[in-house]
């Protein structure tokens, strides 16, 4: 007869970072039965806690984004203030739960998901001594990352793994690109800072470096506009180079992230003379040209 105990720390591992498998183990009692409530996202009673979970959380978001509104604040103040407290008394009381139930929790409460937990806490109570501060509860938003495992995200993890590979490999030529870019800006500013002048509110060069930097990445804010006829003309240029700019960097990570892709396929083996070495896409051996299979098969 298996022990119910094994399979409940078996569920809550699958489920959740906040503990090591050995020590996800150890638990015992209430407080292995409400580890697996709070982070066993594949067990009924996870699955359930995680539904309530998004919709307090983003029931509680919305009484933010309403209390920021004027009229309806005028309106509905005491409705809203009440609403708040009640989501912030829930949301403490959860928190107090997940640090009674974790392995270490001193560990947790420094973890990324425990520091937001504490954050989306803390702005109703400073509140009391600094008003205004509510506001940043907007970050309890945050919180939604932890419960989209519900809707079994985690299969895309590592996909998510060869984008960041992708971005680390191609940051060097991304850092030179963006040098190019600053020193490209800074001479267009300079420039039309000079053919412009004030008079066109070209006011100084930072002023003009700030026109380039909108005009060049396509955005064209329309605060500062050039009048004379050799002024147009360059911006026209700054506007067709700002097509290649924004293609550039899609470039350079779009060939990275092939490249990353690529290396994840599973490298075939020649089952003939032992040969590894092989592009993850070959079909035959490039030492004797023998039909290849992919590793761990065969």
């Amino acid at each position: 007869m298996k022990n119910p105990s094994k399979n409940q720390s078996s569920n809550a591992r699958t489920g959740a970072n906040a503990g090591r498998p050995e020590e996800v183990a150890a638990l015992k009692g209430w407080r292995l039965r409400l580890y697996v409530v709070i982070f066993g996202s594949d067990t009924p009673a996870g699955k359930a806690f995680d539904v309530g979970l998004f919709v307090a959380i983003v029931l509680s978001v919305i009484v933010v984004m309403l209390e920021s509104v004027a009229e309806i604040r005028e309106r509905h103040h005491v409705a809203l203030y009440r609403a708040e407290w009640a989501f912030t008394i829930l949301f403490t009381i959860e928190y107090i739960l997940r640090l009674m139930c974790v392995p270490r929790p001193l560990r947790y409460s420094r973890s990324f998901f425990g520091v937001v937990d504490l954050l989306a806490i803390l702005p109703t109570y400073v509140n009391l001594l600094l008003s205004g501060t509510h506001y940043l509860m907007i970050i309890r938003v945050l919180r939604l990352l932890r419960v989209f495992r519900v809707f079994k995200l985690a299969r895309y993890l590592s996909e998510s793994q060869v984008l960041i590979r992708a971005l680390r490999a191609s940051r060097v030529k991304i850092s030179v690109f963006l040098f190019s870019v600053v020193t490209l800006v800074m001479v267009i500013g300079a420039t039309m800072y000079i053919v412009e002048g004030e008079a066109s509110g070209f006011t100084s060069i930072p002023r003009s470096v700030y026109w380039a930097i909108v005009t060049l990445t396509t955005v064209g804010y329309g605060d500062v506009t050039p009048q004379s006829p050799l002024g147009q003309f360059l911006a026209s240029i700054v506007m067709i180079l700002g097509y290649g700019i924004i293609a550039v960097p899609t470039g350079i990570v779009s060939v990275e992230l092939h490249e990353a892709s690529r290396r994840r396929l599973p490298r075939a083996i020649c089952q003939a003379c032992g040969m590894k070495d092989h592009e993850a896409d070959a079909h035959f051996c490039r030492q004797c040209g023998a039909p290849l299979e992919l590793a761990g098969k065969g």
